[in-house]
């Protein structure tokens, strides 16, 4: 998403020839364990998150309702999202790929520290860095893997699968550690063994993503020179007129992103700005919406495209639709299914003491378990030439993401009947939304960069990274409603919101497979 077309200058190759790692560059196990160490960090604290805000305040926790603390969960995982593209702005034209994520991982870490500081303030503090740090270093980072190869090495794509099998093995560890440290009631006897109160275990669980980051930021620095020259500068201006621009843009960029707040708050006490949880969802709510309606309008209404380019923008949109669903229900993993875990689930099953938390990392194995069965599945039928269209993948997620709602539903009802049901419903839930994760995320991603006008390519990654934003926002809204909503009815009308979506992709699949096969034609061409 950083990287711009005439990059090579900067993202040349570490070495032509380094195979030191698995036969890969040295310098792509700096990134991987980087990597790894930052989603233990992230991760490890979204497993907690919500079940520290609704804990009651003698229990250490913030003691917010279901809906303030969806509302904040919803705001932080959209941000961490949208701001990884002024991250990648910032990177490209002023700090270079490798300062950006070195100082990104330091603001994370700084985050998770400030979190495990026992206070409101420090709290939402911590959100804040954390959410900066992550744009800084999480689309600079990847953008740096590509940069070990050159465009022609066919060891590219592999590559990147080594280095996504570290996202998922931190995503995989880091519930389990934080949770434990956390929730686990071994430890905060532990705790009051030594004199520590017993309530502080969520903070030690904060404290724990907070070293995974600093291990990250330790090995990152340590293998700074297996990098070569990969991200070392920003792209340069080309002209005074253009370092000018940028120079403009970085301030809007501030302002919005320290100024705005900061003037809010500045307002809010002193009394002359009454900030409450409602304005604040209506706000963002809203901003959310002109945002999107703003660049679509903008691209369709302001661009000279020919008649097949306005139609790929049509398809861009309708993908980028099936995005939000897609994480809209998927990402309830942090909110919904987590608190499904703590209040519905009988967690002492089988002889286990489970903890609610560490049902997160389901999901980070089942994709190490199925990507590769999935690809195996893919590249078989489009050997016998019965590969299904992108759109009909989209169609098949859409069905197994409502699929795994509706599994839930009569788990739900024996719940509300006092029930504490089996862990294996969630565990079910998670392996339909991996598979439906598998169909749509990967595929749309490949579509995004086959559909996109080559003039707005890296624009439309970001565009599809609104989507996970946006859907990140409305998994938080509806895990708000889990107490204020009869929950079986909750989790019904998202198998609708999803059915209804694979029937478009269904109908559509035709046109959009005539689409994206004119584009690569077109590409060839070129």
């Amino acid at each position: 998403m950083a990287q711009t077309p005439d990059d090579s200058a900067v993202l040349r190759p570490a070495r032509d020839v380094d195979t030191a790692f698995f036969g890969h560059p040295r310098g792509l196990s700096v990134l991987f364990f980087s990597e790894m160490w930052e989603r233990f960090s992230y991760y490890g604290m979204r497993a907690i998150l919500t079940l520290f805000m609704v804990a009651p305040i003698a229990a250490g926790g913030m003691g917010y309702s279901d809906s303030k603390s969806g509302l904040i969960y919803g705001v932080y995982t959209a941000m961490v999202y949208l701001l990884g593209v002024p991250g990648g702005f910032i990177a490209d034209k002023f700090l270079g790929l490798r300062k950006a994520v070195l100082y990104g991982g330091v603001l994370i870490m700084l985050g998770h520290i400030s979190l495990a500081i026992p206070a409101e303030p420090t709290f939402f503090l911590g959100l804040g860095l954390v959410m900066i740090g992550t744009g800084l270093l999480k689309p600079n980072i990847s953008t740096m893997v590509g940069g070990l190869y050159a465009p022609e090495d066919v060891r590219r794509d592999a590559g990147f699968s080594i280095y996504y099998m570290g996202i998922n093995i931190g995503a995989f560890l880091s519930p389990l550690v934080c949770g434990y440290l956390a929730e686990s009631p071994s430890f905060k006897t532990f705790l009051g063994g030594v004199g520590i109160p017993a309530h502080m275990s969520w903070h030690f669980g904060f404290g724990a993503a907070a070293v995974g980051m600093a291990f990250g930021l330790v090995q990152y620095v340590a293998g700074w020179r297996h990098m070569g020259d990969v991200g070392a500068r920003p792209y340069p201006a080309k002209n005074e007129a253009q370092a000018s621009r940028n120079r403009f843009i970085l301030v809007g960029i501030l302002i919005a992103v320290f100024g705005i707040p900061t003037l809010v708050g500045v307002l809010a006490a002193t009394g002359m700005l009454v900030v409450n949880e409602s304005r604040i969802g209506l706000w963002f709510s809203t901003m959310l919406l002109i945002l999107v309606f703003g660049l679509f309008g903008g691209l369709l209404g302001l661009g000279k495209w020919s008649r097949d380019e306005r139609r790929r923008l049509l398809v861009i949109m309708l993908c980028f639709w099936g995005a939000i669903v897609l994480w809209a229900v998927f990402e309830q993993a942090g909110t919904t299914f987590t608190l499904f875990a703590s209040r519905a689930t009988n967690l002492h099953w089988l002889g286990l003491n489970l903890q609610a938390s560490w049902f997160q990392s389901i999901n980070a194995i089942m994709v190490i378990a199925f990507a590769p069965v999935f690809a195996f599945i893919w590249l078989r039928l489009a050997k016998k030439r019965r590969d299904p269209s992108t759109a009909i993948k989209f169609a098949i997620g859409q069905v197994l993401l409502g699929a795994g709602m509706l599994l839930l539903v009569p788990a739900a009802e024996m719940s509300m009947g006092g029930i504490k049901v089996s862990p294996m419903w969630l565990v079910g839930v998670y392996l339909l939304h991996t598979w439906a994760e598998l169909c749509i995320s990967p595929v749309g991603l490949s579509a995004m960069t086959r559909l996109a006008p080559p003039a707005i390519g890296g624009m439309v990654m970001g565009i599809w990274f609104l989507g996970a934003g946006v859907g990140n926002y409305i998994a938080g809204r509806l895990g708000g409603l889990y107490s204020s909503f009869p929950l079986d009815k909750l989790l019904l009308y998202q198998v609708i919101l999803p059915w209804g979506t694979a029937v478009v992709f269904f109908i559509l699949s035709r046109p959009i497979k005539r689409m994206l096969a004119r584009s690569e034609t077109e590409k060839a061409e070129m």
